[in-house]
């Protein structure tokens, strides 16, 4: 009994002391340990105020982000990821509201009990470490996560050295391309089980190397970097420990060893979207916990090796879009019983499944392809598939309206590509959540739609019609329309755009390019608040583009071109815009001054109309196009589904390099202004050549005059240069051959002089960039210019010549009109020298008849004539 109440005793002074200390430690925080945090907080730029409790009127285990240990109020935690809202048609999130700023390391690791330090997703520019500040080697630092910070570029990993207990390390979509010893660097960690390094830029993989010094490493993530290799031997013979390995999107090359790797444990192996060959090895098949194995988009070719059937694990099995052969059939899914992924698209396969087969598994994805004339009965019998790709299937009329699109309506994600798929499509209401249907040879009228559709594009098909049964047959919408995705370009639909566009107010992009509409563009499109790209290309429209479309504040993109639309180019685009596109219609009047205040502006494209007057002289205000930053304005719709962001690039047809080129996914490598084929007059403005950044410059087919500027030479990224059937004089500056990227030339047709740069990439072009200029000469020209070119100083002297000539023929005539006329008035005002001078010219008459010599008028004919026999003789003194 004593025993027992002394027990108790002790547990009681126990609590007592520890609720002591507690209270004692309550509100305090380590001095040391709030210094460190406030020097972080120095170099850290908070424009929305994250940081704000950061205050030393505030107890540092009360800031944002900071937790502290119960007891000894050190700082154990700083937790401040920032996750912003993926762009629904961005480049970049809105990141605004993250810290940016530098990380200064080196304060940090003088945290001495911090253990975990997530700085995610935020807006960091760079790392500091000063190596001199008296920081500690971070003992105590096990979780480091500095990812998706995609402005930050770490060119020194040395500091790792001081976080020798660091299990996770996670540093993914950072730009590590100079750090070369990275791997040397991260085998030093000898406790590491976690290392994400996805989307690097890495390209160093050490390929040659036996062993990799991870003597802990658990899971390795080195996907979608630059590797240009065989797979390096280390991974091979990674600690037995390892059970997840994802390289998918490199470059690597090579076999897969035939030997089965020290791998007992390993759950997932990701190698997609590489160049890897050979067969595929039986041992995955001998892999007993094996639950993931995507090898898709590769060169592997031989048999999916009927091992693979018996490894009951398996829960994603993906080898489509590789040269597989051979048969498949049921035998290869024998023992799949927990299989949920399954992508075995190849036109080299086989299938042959009974037709009375029914899986051991029930899948959530299916990516297959080349099968026809029907689908295998047992896809039917999947009940809960909820993604489905198919390419290259044939889906007869009669399957089509039976059991196909009945079946699809229950699969959230479709994506259908160049597959043959009959029946009519315009009684059914499609309900999935991601449609893509492309190139399907579809025919018919417009689906409708329910309200569970964000996704939806159907281009390159054959569907008719109106598209009213789509937009305005909404009985399935409940009054709420989700979509914000519309593509259904280059089909065979007519009639008008119809005046429903108010139940769609979600949409973000719309393609309704390459069709046969025709009409005005309705007003009621300006309601389409969301709205950032409008694709009308290649109709039949006509009249002016409705000014409610200003109401659509968040428009990046506006495509018009090849229309019949008219009236003055639009004054009210949105200050964001980023690609306007009005070519190849019958727009007028002068280039609004407006267009200067579209910063963001990449893509100028106004060619093929009437527009007249002036190119403004404000062009250089168009900021995307000075900076060369056109690179950061990539124009991708983002779409989130199964905790997965996928997303789609827009594209646009222009005219460059004297050819229409489709840009499907690099419109924001493209800096570009096209003013060609119009009616524009005056000089070429000086501002224009200030646009450093652009790539593609047309004037051509214009009444423009003046001289090329020299300052056309700062120009250093222009690849196409088009000034040809205009009015421009003068001669080529020398400072063109500065455009060393220029790989085409027009000058054709104009007034240009003088001999062509020499010692250039000018000379590279051929003699139709210089045609129809008949002052110039040299290569690549076969007139030669002067031998001996006339000096500076000659000129000079030649000029003062001519000047002095001019005023002497001056002085001379103004002397010999002096004279004549005090002659003539000598004669007039004196009687006797009047009548001596009228008798020297009868007498001169006489001598000059007698002699036959002078000139002869023939009165009979009354024409000059020469002949010397004479009749009659009359002198005409006029």
């Amino acid at each position: 009994m004593d025993a027992s109440l002394s027990h108790y005793a002790t547990i009681f002074a126990w609590l007592l002391c520890s609720i002591i200390l507690l209270m004692f430690n309550s509100g305090t925080c380590n001095e040391k340990d709030k210094h460190a945090l406030l020097n972080f907080k120095q170099g850290v730029i908070d424009p929305s105020g994250v940081l704000s409790t950061w205050t030393t009127q505030q107890d540092c285990c009360q800031w944002e982000g900071v937790a502290c240990d119960n007891v000894t109020n050190r700082v154990t935690m700083l937790n401040l990821p920032c996750d912003p809202p993926l762009p629904t048609y961005r480049d970049k999130a809105d990141k605004s509201n993250c810290v940016s700023g530098s990380i200064h390391l080196s304060f940090l690791f003088q945290l001495e009990f911090l253990s975990y330090l997530d700085l995610r997703g935020n807006d960091f520019l760079s790392i500091q470490f000063d190596y001199s500040v008296d920081s500690h080697n971070s003992s105590t630092l096990q979780y480091l996560d500095l990812s998706y910070n995609e402005d930050l570029v770490i060119d020194n990993l040395q500091w790792l050295s001081r976080v020798s207990s660091l299990e996770y390390l996670r540093l993914s979509a950072i730009n590590l391309s100079k750090v070369t010893n990275w791997l040397q660097l991260v085998t030093t960690i000898p406790s590491l089980s976690h290392l994400h390094l996805l989307s690097c830029q890495l390209q160093d993989i050490s390929p040659t190397l036996q062993y990799a010094n991870f003597t802990a490493l658990e899971d390795l993530n080195l996907g979608q970097n630059k590797f240009d290799s065989e797979l390096p031997r280390w991974l091979f013979n990674l600690s037995c420990h390892i059970y997840s390995i994802d390289l998918h999107a490199n470059f690597f090359r090579g076999q897969l060893p035939k030997a089965l790797p020290n791998f007992p444990y390993l759950e997932s192996l990701v190698l997609g979207e590489n160049y890897l060959d050979g067969q595929i090895q039986d041992w995955f098949g001998q892999l007993e916990y094996l639950q993931v194995l995507q090898l898709y988009q590769n060169m592997f070719s031989g048999f999916i090796p009927i091992s693979l059937g018996n490894s009951s694990s398996l829960i994603a099995l993906d080898v489509a879009n590789n040269p597989l052969t051979g048969v498949v059939s049921e035998k290869n899914f024998a023992k799949l019983s927990k299989l949920q992924i399954l992508g075995i698209l190849s036109k080299t396969f086989i299938f042959k499944f009974d037709s009375h087969w029914v899986p051991p598994f029930q899948l959530k994805q299916l990516v297959i392809g080349h099968l026809g004339p029907k689908l295998p009965d047992w896809i039917y019998t999947q009940r809960f598939i909820k993604v489905l790709t198919m390419v290259n299937c044939k889906v007869s009329s009669t399957e089509a309206q039976d059991r196909f699109w009945n079946f699809v309506s229950r699969v959230e994600f479709l994506g259908l590509k160049d597959n043959s798929i009959g029946g009519d499509l315009s009684n059914f209401v499609l309900n999935s959540t991601f449609i893509s249907m492309l190139s399907n040879n579809l025919a018919g009228g417009l689906p409708q739609l329910s309200s569970n559709v964000i996704f939806l594009e159907m281009p390159n098909n054959s569907l008719s019609g109106s598209i009213s049964p789509l937009l305005c047959g909404h009985r399935m919408l409940n009054g709420k329309s989700n979509l914000k995705y519309l593509d259904i370009s280059n089909n065979h639909l007519t009639g008008g755009l119809t005046n429903c566009w108010n139940n769609w107010k979600s949409l973000v992009h719309i393609n309704l390019g390459s069709n046969n509409l025709t009409g005005k563009i309705p007003q009621s499109m300006g309601l389409l608040s969301n709205l950032t790209s409008l694709h009308l290309h290649e109709n039949n429209l006509l009249g002016e583009i409705p000014s409610s479309l200003q109401n659509c504040w968040s428009l990046l993109v506006l495509n018009v071109r090849e229309n019949k639309l008219s009236g003055n180019v639009p004054n009210w685009i949105p200050q964001g815009a980023t690609v306007l596109q009005l070519r190849s219609n019958q727009f007028n009047g002068d280039i609004p001054p407006q267009i200067c205040q579209l910063s963001s502006l990449i893509i100028l494209d106004f060619g093929d109309n009437r527009i007249s007057g002036h190119i403004p002289n404000c062009l250089n205000n168009m900021t995307a196009l000075v900076f060369n930053n056109a690179t950061f304005s990539k124009l991708s719709f983002y779409f989130f589904y199964n905790s997965t962001y996928y997303y789609v690039e827009d594209n646009l047809e222009l005219v460059t390099k004297g050819q229409q080129l489709k840009y499907v996914d690099s419109i924001h490598f493209l800096s570009f202004v096209d003013l060609s084929s119009n009616s524009l007059s005056g000089a070429i403005p000086p501002q224009m050549f200030s646009l450093s950044g652009l790539h593609s410059l047309n004037l051509s087919h214009n009444n423009l005059m003046g001289g090329i500027p020299k300052e056309i030479g700062n120009m250093k990224n222009l690849e196409s240069l088009d000034f040809s059937m205009n009015k421009l004089a003068g001669e080529i500056p020398q400072s063109m051959s500065d455009l060393s990227f220029l790989s085409y030339l027009n000058l054709s047709f104009n007034s240009f002089v003088g001999k062509i740069p020499s010692g250039t990439q000018l000379q590279g072009f051929s003699e139709l960039s210089y045609t129809g200029n008949p002052g110039l000469c040299g290569p690549p020209l076969t007139k030669t210019c002067s031998t001996n070119p006339i000096s500076e100083d000659t000129k000079h002297e030649d000029k003062g010549i001519s000047e002095f000539m001019s005023w002497f023929c001056i002085g001379i005539e103004s002397g010999f009109v002096t004279g004549f006329l005090g002659v003539c008035f000598a004669i007039f005002l004196n009687s006797k020298w009047r009548h001596a001078y009228f008798k020297f010219l009868y007498d001169l008459k006489d001598r000059v008849c007698h002699r036959g010599l002078g000139i002869f008028f023939n009165k009979t004919v009354g024409v000059f004539n020469s002949t010397p026999r004479v009749t009659e003789c009359v002198c005409v003194i006029e």
